[in-house]
């Protein structure tokens, strides 16, 4: 049985999508623990009406990313992972923090990599005049949003979509692609 445990930073619909298809879809894994850099996180109370182990790790405690990434890896290893899946964790991780876990370290990215990568990509595709956006589950490395690609999922750009009505679509095919991803990871298909 695969352990899983997830990072977040704010309500976590991703981490709920994952947990609930964990559940009724029977995988080979359990996601033991979700983590958050924010204490008020809402979805740790998902997790935690869930019978899932929940941890915050506050970034603003630290005066640095590396104590920050330390004492988050210290978290997180004591939930002895086999996969770590970030599912809206908003800090930017260091080399060596993500060398730590090289290989079982999924992120789900809101574009079509390697098309926008960093933030604001909704606005940034449709000022592009993109007919299409989507997003991308990839194997995080130490270069932001680039690491190999696991899955993607597309969706078209329409008359009239604002970044805010172009999210809220995409988020729908994250909701059903991560999932879908992670179980491949997990069962050694990815």
């Amino acid at each position: 049985m695969k352990r899983i445990v997830i990072l977040i930073s704010g309500r976590g619909s991703n981490m709920e999508a994952i947990v609930q298809a964990c559940a009724a879809e029977g995988w080979p894994a359990q996601v033991v623990a979700v983590i958050s850099n924010r204490p008020e996180a809402a979805g740790l109370a998902f997790a935690q009406v869930h019978g899932i182990a929940t941890a915050a790790v506050d970034h603003k405690a630290f005066a640095s990313r590396d104590e920050f990434d330390a004492a988050l890896a210290a978290a997180i290893d004591g939930f002895a992972p086999d996969l770590l899946v970030l599912a809206g964790f908003m800090r930017i991780l260091g080399a060596a923090f993500v060398q730590r876990y090289e290989g079982r370290m999924l992120n789900i990215h809101p574009s079509l990599l390697p098309a926008f990568p960093g933030l604001h990509t909704h606005r940034r595709a449709i000022e592009a005049g993109c007919t299409e956006a989507g997003c991308t589950v990839h194997y995080v490395t130490a270069q932001l949003d680039h690491g190999p690609m696991v899955a993607q999922a597309a969706v078209p750009i329409l008359p009239g979509d604002d970044e805010h009505s172009l999210a809220a679509r995409v988020l729908v095919e994250e909701h059903r692609l991560y999932p879908q991803a992670v179980r491949a990871v997990v069962e050694g298909r990815a």
